[in-house]
């Protein structure tokens, strides 16, 4: 059932008309796969990937079957070093054990070396061709396995070689298994079934590299026998086994090879060095009756059998050569075939397809509209009024939704409709939660007020308790109230930064980013442990002072929060290009990768408030004011700790305020510091109380030490001792003199302590302050004097002030006064305009929302 427009919402009801049956875009669904005749299609496809996958089976098979048989020279070269630095070895030890000098070891040492660095290279150049073949089948990695482990036992075996402590036969029978393992891995290549030709080649090569290991070891008898003077018991038997099998394994080279092998090989065998060989190895060979076999000179049957080996070499060579040809034809025109029917079946697809488009095409044109809509909706046209309900600000009339682009009866065009009628669906909603968001925040900012109020004025209590206690245990334990009060009040602020609203401190003058550092330290409970380094002279805007401070306040608490006790808390300034970097350093419990990234996330990206924000509200807090400033913040491990990389712009850092004229410098600490005469605005480094440890900050639970004088510290912008001293003398009446051994009181250190101008007048510094701003009379602040006339200082280091020597030359009593008569109409608009404004803000609290709409490029 298709979901028609709403007339209710004022949308247009689209007109429906009558389906035909002839219409091929008003054909039903079935009908149209039906037409394309989905059965046959897929039969077809089943088949074809049945055929196809035995053809990419079979050149799989083939194509590492080339490979495997490619690796036969590297196997055929390997193993005739070896059998040469075997046969080599067999007449070294025989020597040795005849006549085993120094002399003779090293000469047999000298004699094996370079057949041993042959040996080496060939098996290098054998691991590196079968590096490929890593994936190969499992029989063809076993046997190269046992060859590899067979060649180790080889180069064991070859430190006892020189000293001959072991009989010949263990150590010649560690290079007989090598040589068989490299045998058997040359004759592991199989093509699989149905290919006997692939299987013969294999076969060849295999039945003649046989044929030579046996003529190998019959030199390496006969040599041997050459070297030690005479035979064994058992050589003779030996001999005549070798050779049986010689010919056994040649007999089968003959059935199995090619006509042309067979001739190429009897061409060898003719050759006057293998003839030679030939008949110096058959005078060796025992006769009938009692002869004996003869003992042959040793340089001479080396230097002729190592020819015949070479010869034998170049036979084998020419033969694996003929496989390795073999084999790679076999494979390309195996993959030649899949190809072709892979090509044939895509063709076969293809002509398939361009008749079905025929059908499909209306189909394809109507998705590809549907899509283009539902993406539209989902990328463009709901972002955007979910964005516009975001910064509502008047109520929200009729929000249109475009109709459906496909006017078709199908289901493609019912869908469209539908598409349209969840658009209409999901902007209701968006309104609602736009509409419940602004409460939410409403209710965040109300209540945060409210509890600012209160702890303001629980602040206030706090301050004339303390001001009346004396006793310092209860003055401790109100200290530390007045500190939880004041961590309440950033809390009121950080729901505020939640619900999007801004803090009502201001400042606005520029700060010193120390002072704005040492502030933060003033609003957290272990204030202590927090150590200042700052050795630049940067300030930061006044707009801005109030959000780093709470910044900065939520990344030293949670600092200190999660690291030990004894340990400092690090705050370091140091300049970044145009900008400022502070890095917040702790020694705490550190955080694990993963949730290091979550958190680096949450403070690159801030989120939508939500319950997690509750759960980790410095997190989300943090994240918020930077966003808002511009600052960039980023945590990353150090060591067992964590550091808070703070990056502030160039935007927010300001220079220096002037300072007011004809305003004294303040002291520091005490007369004759090094401190008090330094103006406002210096390098907020150079102050005592940012050189001087922050535990000295007279915050919650903050006592001096028993017998010591309370030197209280100032804050570093308005050189103003942040504890609560005497009174000052009314205006006329002298200085009251200063009781002996008397301690001034000290009184909780809070942000407004650091930063609060010394002197609050009416071109004060403009920071939150309780009693509100001050006005001079008819608005007029009188010129201060040139050069201020003090009564000396008091016992703190501060100028006394002197009643009536700093009035303005006229008094306001001595100026006339004009009346000025209001004039009942502008009195009557005024209170019109008051009227209207008041209904406006209440009707902001109806359920009606404002959106803002761009129409030619004003604000409607």
């Amino acid at each position: 059932m298709g979901a028609g427009p709403d007339p209710a919402r004022g949308a247009v009801p689209q007109p429906h008309r009558r389906r035909s049956g002839f219409r091929l875009r008003d054909w039903r669904m079935g009908t149209k796969l039906a037409t394309v005749l989905v059965i046959p299609s897929l039969a077809f496809l089943v088949l074809a990937g049945i055929q196809t996958r035995g053809l990419v089976g079979q050149t799989t098979t083939l194509s590492a079957f080339a490979e495997q048989v490619g690796i036969g020279r590297q196997i055929a070269v390997a193993v005739d070093r070896l059998q040469h630095e075997r046969d080599r070895t067999a007449g070294e030890l025989a020597g040795l054990r005849r006549a085993g000098t120094g002399a003779d070891r090293d000469a047999a040492v000298a004699a094996l070396k370079p057949l041993r660095d042959a040996t080496d290279r060939a098996v290098a150049e054998l691991r590196t061709a079968a590096a490929p073949l890593a994936d190969a089948d499992a029989a063809w990695r076993v046997s190269y396995s046992e060859a590899l482990e067979a060649y180790d036992q080889v180069v064991n075996i070859r430190a006892a070689v020189a000293p001959a402590v072991l009989s010949s036969d263990t150590v010649l029978s560690n290079y007989h298994r090598s040589v068989a393992a490299l045998l058997n891995l040359l004759a592991e290549p199989s093509p699989g079934g149905g290919r006997q030709e692939l299987t013969e080649a294999v076969l060849r090569y295999v039945q003649l590299s046989r044929v030579k290991e046996l003529s190998s070891r019959i030199r390496a008898e006969i040599y041997a026998a050459a070297r030690s003077g005479r035979y064994e018991a058992d050589d003779q038997v030996t001999l005549s086994d070798l050779r049986a099998q010689q010919l056994t394994a040649l007999g089968a080279f003959r059935v199995a090879a090619t006509a042309d092998q067979i001739r190429r090989y009897d061409q060898t065998s003719v050759d006057p060095a293998f003839v030679a060989a030939t008949r110096m190895e058959e005078r060796t060979l025992p006769g009938g009756g009692d002869a004996k076999s003869a003992l042959l000179d040793a340089e001479q049957w080396w230097a002729a059998s190592e020819q015949r080996q070479e010869l034998l070499r170049q036979m084998e060579s020419g033969v694996v050569d003929d496989a390795v040809r073999r084999a790679d034809d076999a494979s390309a025109r195996q993959l030649r075939d899949t190809l072709l029917v892979a090509g044939g079946i895509a063709t076969v697809l293809l002509v398939a397809v361009a008749i079905s488009l025929l059908v499909g095409r209306s189909v394809a044109r109507g998705m590809r509209q549907l899509r283009g809509q539902a993406l539209r909706i989902a990328q463009v046209d709901l972002p955007l009024t979910l964005e516009r309900l975001r910064t509502v600000d008047r109520p929200v009339g009729a929000i249109d939704v475009p109709p459906a682009v496909i006017d078709s009866q199908d289901e493609i065009g019912e869908l469209a409709e539908a598409f349209v009628a969840v658009h209409r669906s999901a902007v209701d909603v968006a309104v609602e939660q736009a509409m419940m968001r602004r409460n939410v925040n409403a209710m965040f900012v109300n209540l945060a007020r409210r509890s600012q109020v209160l702890v303001e004025r629980q602040l206030e209590l706090l301050d004339d308790l303390e001001r009346e206690e004396s006793d310092p245990d209860q003055l401790e334990n109100l200290f530390k109230l007045d500190h939880l009060a004041a961590r309440m009040r950033r809390n009121d602020e950080s729901l505020l930064v939640l619900a999007g609203s801004e803090s009502t401190r201001r400042w606005n003058r520029p700060v010193g980013l120390g002072a704005v550092l040492l502030a933060a330290s003033a609003e957290i409970e272990q204030y202590q442990r927090v150590r200042h380094e700052n050795r630049t002279d940067l300030h930061v805007v006044g707009h801005a002072v109030g959000d780093l401070v709470h910044l900065f306040a939520e990344l030293l608490e949670n600092a200190t929060a999660f690291s030990r006790p004894e340990t400092t808390v690090r705050v370091l300034v140091e300049p970044d290009g145009r900008g400022a970097l502070v890095r917040v350093v702790d020694d705490g419990l550190g955080m694990s990768p993963a949730a290091l990234a979550e958190a680096n996330a949450v403070l690159a990206e801030p989120p939508a408030a939500d319950v997690s924000a509750s759960e980790r509200m410095g997190l989300f807090v943090v994240s918020h004011l930077g966003a808002r400033n511009g600052v960039r913040v980023r945590l990353q491990a150090e060591g067992t700790g964590l550091v808070a990389l703070v990056r502030i712009p160039v935007e927010l850092l300001a220079e220096a305020p002037v300072p007011e004229a004809g305003r004294p410098a303040p002291a520091r600490i005490a007369p004759g510091t090094d401190h008090a005469a330094r103006a406002l605005t210096g390098p907020v480094a150079a102050s005592g109380a940012l050189a001087a440890p922050t535990a000295e900050l007279p915050v919650a639970g903050w006592r001096p030490a028993p017998g010591q004088p309370a030197a209280l510290p100032v804050s570093p912008l308005t050189g103003r001792p942040l504890g609560d001293g005497p009174e000052p003398a009314p205006a006329g009446s002298p200085a009251p003199a200063a009781p002996a051994g008397a301690v001034p009181r000290p009184r909780p250190g809070r942000a407004e302590d650091v930063l609060t101008p010394a002197a609050a007048g009416p071109a004060g510094g403009g920071w939150f302050s309780r009693q509100g701003p001050t006005a001079s009379p008819l608005g007029v602040t009188p010129a201060p004097a040139p050069t201020p006339v003090t009564g000396g200082t008091n016992e703190r280091g501060l100028p006394v002030r002197v009643p009536m020597a700093q009035l303005a030359p006229a008094s306001v009593a001595d100026r006339p006064v004009t009346r000025h008569e209001p004039d009942p109409e502008a009195v009557g608009g005024m209170l019109s305009r008051l009227y209207s404004g008041v209904r406006r803000a209440e009707a902001e609290e109806t359920t009606e929302m404002y959106l803002p709409r761009n129409e030619g490029g004003r604000r409607q």
